[in-house]
């Protein structure tokens, strides 16, 4: 196959306006394009809802014309995953070839319908970044089900149909759901499920028409025949075959069943000979060279170029970094096919629709019915009622991350396996995507769990479906050259092998984003104060930045919400407006005087004026003697958190209110963290104020007001500090409830919360990965669930009183692994590493120890019997299998922030957190702005940064109301560039997690060290154990 050349991305732009044409194939500002002159044809297209449209071509016009037509009329933005499909004069299905004239292509275009189908089935559905592509995605699968092209079991395909039926009906009402499938047919032997499906109907209230889509991907992307479209053939010996292609190469089927597959990495060549169709394989050190080529006999040389023509657009399009050019054409001779891939590959998708600022566009559910009130009835199933106008909104793989977790191919289809939400991005899976970048992947689809880690907040689209973190991460396949005729597969990989995707799926966070002027930065820098004392102040200025926004979460956006909302108790509205709103006004006005102080210390502004600007201790003593005016606010804080919680518990449109501002991007934390913001900023001042007292000389003109400023701020900690304790247990233990299914009484008096993180658990099916809670009085261990939010369902507990804890590595053979004996059962586990083996036994042992000090063991955490735990453990597996089809393993930004908390990090990194670094990254926040660097990119792109729990959240600026982007940490390394890396810069530290590397660059050496040492703190979980004295607390 020929190597492309460099050239420009033929990506199309979405025009602005209303009047939008949204061509997926067009240049940037153009509109489709002009027809050659000639008699107007029309042309039938059917579309995947089962509608016709006319189009009118001229007689010349290329088949891409028409394409771009049937994209407009859709506004369609990644169109490039479709194709036009017909029946041509032999009765064979083809493709409309894009580059040949349309009419030369359909003989008889009166006669003719064409029908717009997808073409290519990427491995990873949160890939796409609009709601409409996915919608089509799901109309194919619903296709595919209803003519038998889909094949798979019983209970997928209940599963399957039942998100069909909630997308288009509602929530389960029994007559009505009986009499839709009594009138449509979404199967060959609908009949004998119908029971089936009406079950997993029951389970989907509440769950929108984008949600079913998004989970009906789910379930089909991991079943075998997903996106297989099989061609008769036979092998050597005679037997009936079919060949298939897929993103991953070429695949063999007997029946239905999948008995070999060709990676494209390992395909060296692709033609065929008359009826004979031949792959021939790259060399093989331990096969011999007959063994190099393989041949298959098809019906006939026409069925062969058929599909010898889609395995060269699938390999283009999945492994090439844009569309190949052209072959010249012969002067003499010509030798081969001059067919070719035309459009955009999947990479150039990603890229395009990742970087443009597209507007949300309106389009139609076609057979939707949830907005109509009347009941079902027997006439016809095509449905007319009025149906919900919805905007086709953006998910980015960022796990929106590392981000989001975010999906990938597996590595033995050839590339690697992811943290998210849409364009390439690693999890850490995997989020990503993204990754989904970096745990292991559990389906063997190439699925990326963590890609759901990146925030779904992408800049290229503020059309999030949900206000998820995302981190959101997707992945997709490395990129190949492209294949034609005889020729062989030798093009450019898209990615290097054994290298993941990036997590980061914004613009800020890609190569593509402005690059700024080194030296014009370094002549800047060297204008500034190089004090220490300088970039002591100016951390708490952009500090104090952060933090005002994030009590405009609470003082404006959240207020403005339960403001409009009559079900919202007035006390709670009163109780949090009347002791927030003052604490923010003096903020205000503290940030403003911050401000104007650095202005003059930096000599930008009022350079007129006479006197010493080079201190910050007389305005931070100023200030912190206002705030002891507000102390009485501050502890009324820890009154309005349980007085929310509390009308949460008792009203359930309250409840809905706050998860639904959840979702919202400028809510980048859980809620509750918030209102604890203005009891953790007293750290950060304590903090602030003891480097400069360490800084300063007894005899320097500052040192005083800082070290009575000092004296005043920890007066107040001292006096908050139990009040502070109680409130980040009581919300941690808020959050952990959200995170998990199947707990009644998580949180109770004297309950604390110790360790959180990913164990493996022995059973007799070996090794299964569990994600474990230990509490002071109980150890719960769960694992991911099938709920939209993924929430973690819990198996069992063990109580912490009378357990008995040994290591036995050299018993079962399984490294770090231990055994937890209980009253009831034992268990044996087994920790990713042994430092991770470490922190776990000696938490739990010390929870042992509080468990034993209590008069009594604590009532049960789980809502079922003990019979019942024991059960529901011991059908783990067979439970997990349905799990596993429903529940969403990727992009946090589709399915919100629950779908990013810490707890999902941990899950897709397979580590673990305790209580007490989440104590230590509330003192170690930071914010400030930082140039960003890839591994491959050659300038540095300056963003504003904020580390917040475990997290790194980018903005273009800090007066943005919300990031753009999130990073979680949790697993990462932070080191120092090596000498080979050729970062020849100051002040650079570098991120890295798996083959995930970026490299960031800060104005000082103070900077410098305070960054290094703030994500030290979330990338290193501490192993210290918790102090004695919580357990006092309460």
């Amino acid at each position: 196959m020929v190597e492309p050349a460099d050239r420009p991305s033929t990506a199309g732009q979405r025009l602005g306006a209303s009047e939008s044409f949204g061509v997926s194939t067009l240049e940037p500002g153009m509109r489709p394009p002009a027809q050659t002159p000639g008699r107007q044809v029309s042309i039938r297209v059917q579309m995947l809802d089962d509608t016709q449209e006319v189009f009118q071509i001229s007689q010349r016009s290329p088949g891409k014309v028409l394409f771009d037509l049937a994209c407009a009329h859709l506004n369609l933005t990644e169109g490039d995953y479709f194709g036009l499909e017909y029946q041509d004069h032999r009765k064979m299905t083809v493709w409309l070839d894009l580059l040949k004239p349309a009419l030369k292509q359909i003989r008889r275009p009166k006669n003719t319908i064409l029908r717009f189908v997808v073409k290519f089935f990427p491995p990873d559905h949160t890939q796409f970044l609009e709601e409409l592509t996915r919608y089509l995605f799901a109309l194919q699968i619903k296709r595919d089900l209803a003519c038998g092209h889909l094949i798979c079991n019983d209970t997928s395909a209940a599963l399957m149909v039942s998100h069909i039926i909630q997308s288009e009906i509602g929530d389960f009402d029994e007559t009505q759901s009986w009499q839709h499938l009594l009138h449509n047919k979404y199967l060959p032997d609908q009949d004998a499920i119908r029971d089936k499906i009406t079950e997993c109907h029951r389970k989907h209230v509440g769950q929108t028409p984008a949600e079913s889509d998004y989970q009906l991907l789910e379930i089909a992307r991991r079943l075998e025949m997903y996106g297989v479209r099989l061609h008769p053939a036979k092998d050597r010996e005679g037997t009936k075959l079919s060949l298939a292609v897929a993103h991953t190469g070429v695949l063999v089927f007997q029946g239905y069943t999948k008995i070999n597959a060709f990676n494209w990495s390992k395909i060296r060549k692709l033609s065929f000979k008359r009826k004979r169709f031949l792959i021939k394989l790259r060399a093989d050190p331990g096969q011999n060279a007959h063994h190099d080529t393989l041949e298959f006999a098809m019906a006939s040389r026409d069925c062969c170029k058929i599909f010898w023509k889609i395995c060269v657009e699938y390999h283009a399009f999945f492994r090439l970094f844009e569309e190949p050019k052209p072959k010249p054409k012969p002067i003499l001779f010509t030798r081969g096919s001059s067919f070719r891939f035309s459009g955009r590959t999947q990479k150039q998708i990603i890229d395009y629709v990742k970087d443009s600022e597209l507007k949300k566009v309106p389009f139609e559910r076609k057979h939707s019915k949830i907005l109509s009130s009347s009941s079902m009835t027997s006439q016809s199933s095509s449905f007319k009622t009025q149906v919900p106008k919805e905007s086709a909104m953006s998910i980015p793989l960022m796990d929106q991350s590392d981000s989001a977790r975010l999906s990938q191919e597996a590595k033995s289809n050839g590339s690697e396996e992811l943290p998210t939400v849409a364009p390439p991005t690693n999890g850490f899976h995997n989020t990503t995507s993204a990754s989904d970048p970096p745990h292991q992947n559990h389906h063997g689809t190439g699925s990326a769990p963590e890609q759901h880690l990146l925030n779904p907040e992408s800049p290229a689209s503020e059309k999030s479906p949900v206000g998820s973190p995302h981190v959101v991460v997707n992945g997709n396949g490395s990129v190949n050259g492209q294949g034609m005729g005889s020729t062989s597969i030798q093009g450019v990989e898209q990615i290097p092998e054994g290298q993941q995707l990036s997590p980061l799926t914004s613009p800020l966070l890609t190569e593509a984003g402005y690059i700024r002027n080194d030296d014009e930065d370094e002549a800047r820098r060297k204008k500034f104060p190089t004090d220490k004392a300088y970039f002591i102040a100016k951390e708490l200025l952009t500090t104090e930045r952060t933090y005002l926004k994030d009590l405009q979460v609470i003082t404006e956006s959240f207020q403005g919400v339960a403001g409009k909302d009559e079900a919202f108790p007035d006390s709670v509205k009163n109780l949090i407006c009347s002791h927030y709103d003052p604490v923010y006004r003096f903020h205000q006005g503290f940030l403003k005087e911050t401000e104007q102080r650095l202005a003059q210390w930096e000599g930008r502004s009022n350079a007129h004026i006479k006197g010493d600007y080079q201190r910050i201790g007389d305005i931070l003593l100023k200030n912190i003697q206002g705030l002891r005016q507000l102390t009485m606010n501050l502890q009324k804080h820890s009154e309005c958190l349980v007085e929310l919680e509390r009308a949460c518990r008792s009203n359930r449109k309250v409840e809905g209110l706050c998860r639904d501002f959840e979702q919202q991007r400028v809510c980048y934390l859980p809620l509750y963290i918030f209102l604890l913001r203005p009891l953790h900023r007293l750290l950060h001042y304590k903090l602030i104020l003891e480097r400069l007292c360490k800084h300063y000389p007894p005899t320097h003109e500052d040192f005083r007001d800082c070290r009575a400023a000092l004296a005043d701020i920890s007066e107040m900690v001292l006096q908050l500090q139990g009040t502070m304790m109680k409130m980040e247990n009581f919300q941690k233990l808020l959050e952990l409830r959200k995170d998990l299914t199947g707990i009644d009484n998580l949180v109770i008096p004297g309950r604390e919360f110790i360790r959180l993180g990913c164990l493996s658990k022995l059973s007799g099916k070996g090794l299964q990965q569990r994600m474990f809670f230990l509490f002071s009085d109980s150890l719960v261990y769960t694992s991911r669930g099938m709920t939209p939010s993924n929430q973690f369902k819990v198996h069992g507990q063990l109580p912490l009183y009378g357990m008995t804890i040994r290591e036995s590595e050299e018993e079962w053979g399984v490294p770090h692994s231990f055994t937890l004996f209980g009253q009831r059962q034992s268990m044996v586990v087994a920790a990713s590493c042994a430092s991770e083996m470490e922190r776990w036994v000696e938490d739990i042992r010390m929870a042992i120890d509080l468990a034993e000090q209590s008069s009594s063991p604590n009532a049960d955490l789980l809502s079922t019997s003990p019979t019942d735990n024991k059960l529901s453990e011991d059908g783990g597996a067979e439970l997990e299998s349905e799990e596993e089809l429903c529940g969403s393993r990727s992009s946090l930004e589709r399915q919100g922030h629950r779908g990013n908390t810490t707890v999902h990090v941990c899950w897709h990194r397979n580590t673990s957190v305790s209580m007490v670094d989440f104590s230590i990254a509330v003192e170690n926040q930071l914010s400030g702005n930082l140039l960003r660097k890839f591994k491959n990119s050659n300038g540095w792109q300056k963003l504003w940064v904020v580390f917040t729990n475990f997290s790194l959240f980018f903005y273009k600026s800090h007066q943005d109301e919300y990031p753009l982007a999130s990073l979680p940490l949790l697993g990462y390394s932070v080191t120092v560039p090596a000498e080979s890396e050729n970062i020849h810069k100051d002040y650079v530290f570098k991120l890295h997690f798996k083959s995930h590397v970026y490299y960031f660059r800060s104005e000082s050496e103070y900077t410098f060290e305070r960054w290094m040492e703030v994500i030290r703190s979330a990338t290193c979980s501490a192993s210290r154990s918790l102090p004695s004295t919580r357990k006092d607390l309460y």
